[in-house]
C-alpha cells in the first residue's frame, strides 16, 4: 500500500508533474514565473531543481506566444503543460486557446494530437477585484474540444493532474486559488488532505458524493464544494439532510450522478463562484427539466451564483457577491419550503 501524507493542494499538483516528467521526458512545463519563483500559487514548487530550465520554461509576459508554442510543441509530439496565471487573462489569448488547441485537432481529420494541459488559477475572496478574480469555467465548458477540471482537494487533484498530462487532447485544469494551501492566503483547511506518494489516476466525468443526504442535493465545485459542507453540517443541526456532489470536471460532466442524487431527495441546490447569467447553474438546470419525467421534484431548482456585476473590490462587496456558507444555508431553507403544485414535500 503507498505511503500518504498531508498536502496542500499546491503540493499535490507538483507533486503530480513531477511525477509525470520523470516517467515521460516528453513532459515540460512553461509559463511566467514558474521557474525559481515555483508559480505564483505554487502549482510547480521545487520543478526547476529537478528538471533544470530546459523543462522548467519561464516565459516572458505573452500568454499568446506561450500558448500558442505549446500548441506547436503537442502537435509535434511532445506533452506540454503551460500555466496561464489567472483565468482573466485568458482574453488576451484566445485566439489561440479556441481556434487553435481547441480545434486543430478536428480540423486536421484527427491526424494530429495536442495533449496539452492548460493550468489557470480562478476565483475571489481575497480582494483581488474584477481583473483578477473570476471563475470562468462555464466559458470554457461552452467550448467544444477542451476538457475542463476543477478541483477540490489535494487527493483530486493529484489524480486529476496525472490523468490530465496522460489524455491526448487539450485539458484546461483550473485551481481555486483559496484552496491551493498557500501560507499567505486563508484557505479552507479541508482542501488539503491525504495524498499517496505512489502515482494515480481519477477519472474525468466521474462526479463524487462528498456528503450523502436524503432530503436535499447541492451540486458544486471547488472552493465552493467546502462552503457546502459547513452549510450541510448547520443545515444538520436544523435537522435537515443534505447531498453534497462535487463535480470535479465540467467536461466531461457526470450527469449521472446528478439525476442519481435529484432523483434521491426530490430538491436541487446548485451553489457556484462563477455568474449566474448563461452559466454552470443553467446548464445543470437543464439536465433536471429534460428529465422530469423520471424526476419527482419535490420543489423547483434553485440556483446560487455570482450576479453578473464584475466582482468588487471591496470585501464587503466581495462577500456579498460570491456566495458565501450563510447564502446557502439560507437557499436551502427557502427550497425546502418550497413546493410544486404537486409535489409531497415532508
Amino acid at each position: 500500500m503507498s505511503t500518504t501524507r498531508t498536502l496542500t493542494m499546491a503540493q499535490a499538483i507538483s507533486e503530480a508533474i513531477a511525477q509525470e516528467m520523470t516517467r515521460d521526458p516528453n513532459v515540460f512545463v512553461m509559463g511566467e514565473d514558474i521557474g525559481s519563483y515555483g508559480g505564483i500559487f505554487g502549482a510547480t514548487g521545487g520543478l526547476l531543481d529537478k528538471f533544470g530550465p530546459e523543462r522548467i520554461m519561464d516565459t516572458p509576459i505573452s500568454e499568446t506566444a506561450f500558448i500558442g508554442a505549446a500548441t506547436g510543441a503537442a502537435a509535434a509530439g511532445m506533452r506540454p503543460i503551460v500555466e496561464l496565471m489567472f483565468v482573466d487573462f485568458f482574453g488576451v489569448c484566445m485566439d489561440q486557446i479556441y481556434n487553435h488547441l481547441a480545434k486543430n485537432t478536428y480540423m486536421a481529420g484527427g491526424n494530429i494530437k495536442l495533449p496539452v494541459v492548460l493550468t489557470t488559477a480562478i476565483g475571489g475572496g481575497y480582494g483581488d477585484a474584477a481583473q483578477h478574480s473570476q471563475c470562468l469555467y462555464a466559458s470554457f465548458a461552452h467550448m467544444p474540444g477542451i476538457k475542463v477540471v476543477v478541483p477540490s482537494n489535494a487527493y483530486d487533484a493529484k489524480g486529476l493532474m496525472i490523468q490530465a498530462i496522460r489524455d491526448d487532447n487539450p485539458v484546461m485544469f483550473m485551481y481555486h486559488k483559496g484552496i491551493m494551501g498557500l501560507p499567505w492566503m486563508a484557505y479552507f483547511e479541508g482542501s488539503s488532505n491525504e495524498v499517496p506518494e505512489a502515482p494515480y489516476t481519477i477519472a474525468f466525468g466521474v462526479a463524487r458524493v462528498v456528503r450523502e443526504g436524503r432530503d436535499l442535493t447541492i451540486v458544486t465545485l471547488s472552493q465552493m464544494v467546502h462552503k457546502a459542507l459547513l452549510a450541510a453540517d448547520e443545515l444538520a443541526r436544523l435537522g435537515l439532510s443534505v447531498e453534497v456532489i462535487d463535480l470535479r470536471t465540467l467536461v466531461p460532466l457526470d450527469r449521472h450522478a446528478i439525476l442519481k442524487s435529484v432523483a434521491k431527495t426530490g430538491r436541487l441546490l446548485i451553489a457556484d463562484e462563477d455568474y449566474l447569467g448563461f452559466g454552470l447553474t443553467g446548464e445543470i438546470s437543464a439536465i433536471v427539466a429534460e428529465n422530469l419525467d423520471t424526476l419527482r421534484l419535490k420543489a423547483p431548482v434553485k440556483r446560487l451564483a455570482v450576479p453578473n456585476v464584475p466582482i468588487p473590490y471591496s470585501r464587503p462587496l466581495e462577500q456579498f457577491v460570491i456566495p458565501q456558507v450563510a447564502a446557502i444555508v439560507e437557499a436551502a431553507q427557502t427550497l425546502m419550503k418550497v413546493r410544486v403544485a404537486q409535489g409531497t414535500a415532508a
